[in-house]
């Protein structure tokens, strides 16, 4: 298994990896981020950047300290988020002359055959235009009430962007340097596993429960999106994003974070 092989790479990044416990946007990881993402895009390879965040710097930009339970009130707060995320984006992406592109999901779209093929075909035209595909939920119209639309969180959906993009690798970054043995936070001699071979009920039991206040997932979304990629073949890297320049020690063939390796078409 060697990442440094990969050429088409899913990177995923959460809520609390792009803002401050205030909600406000992290500017400073914003734009690491999207400079180191430029640059392995000019290194080489294809990159697509699957997003969160949009609920988060809604909350941000109105002031709100705490997500909202209405699922009216949340769909308001992604409408607002998704236009400054965006904005941000554009902005700092355009500073390195690096165009991108919103693609907006649900899940009833990919699981439609006609749908799911149209959006196949945006991300291979895109990537052939050297354009950075940045995607999200449309969290404006996907709800938990309307059936079938909802993927529920944005691993789940990194994990279908890198099936539907056919990547050879999908990396998620998170406010943890990978997975644990222990809840770090509780043990201070909890230690961090490496490499997952398989994903097993012990491992699934290992995630522990939600992630952050102002995000949806955890360590068990996570899981659950390595298994999803590892049945392509495709191996997800868990990596703290903390300092986005860890994609580089991770694509140079570093061992950081935890990488779930399934049947990878890298192994030997």
């Amino acid at each position: 298994m060697e990442l440094s092989k990969a050429k088409r790479v899913v990177v995923k990044v959460g809520t609390s990896t792009l803002t401050y416990e205030n909600g406000k946007m992290n500017l400073r990881r914003m734009e690491r981020l999207c400079k180191v993402l430029t640059d392995l895009q000019n290194a080489g390879r294809e990159m697509i950047l699957v997003s969160s965040g949009a609920i988060g710097v809604g909350m941000g930009r109105l002031g709100l300290r705490v997500r909202p339970l209405e699922t009216e009130k949340k769909q308001a707060l992604a409408a607002v988020g998704q236009c400054e995320l965006m904005f941000m984006y554009d902005k700092f992406f355009g500073e390195y002359h690096q165009p991108v592109a919103q693609v907006l999901l649900t899940a009833d779209v990919v699981e439609q055959p006609r749908s799911r093929r149209n959006v196949e075909n945006t991300f291979r035209e895109l990537l052939q235009m050297g354009i950075i595909p940045i995607i999200n939920e449309n969290d404006t119209v996907a709800t938990e009430e309307l059936a079938g639309s909802h993927f529920g969180d944005n691993d789940t959906l990194s994990a279908v962007v890198a099936q539907l993009s056919e990547a050879d690798a999908l990396v998620i970054l998170t406010d943890i340097d990978g997975l644990y043995d222990s809840d770090p936070r509780k043990n201070p001699h909890a230690q961090r596993i490496p490499v997952v071979e398989e994903i097993t009920e012990e491992i699934r039991a290992l995630a522990g429960g939600a992630g952050s206040s102002r995000g949806t997932g955890g360590m068990a979304t996570k899981i659950k999106a390595a298994e999803l990629a590892n049945q392509q073949g495709i191996p997800c890297c868990v990596v703290s994003g903390e300092n986005p320049h860890i994609l580089y020690e991770l694509l140079d063939g570093a061992q950081v974070g935890t990488i779930f390796v399934g049947r990878s078409r890298y192994n030997a």
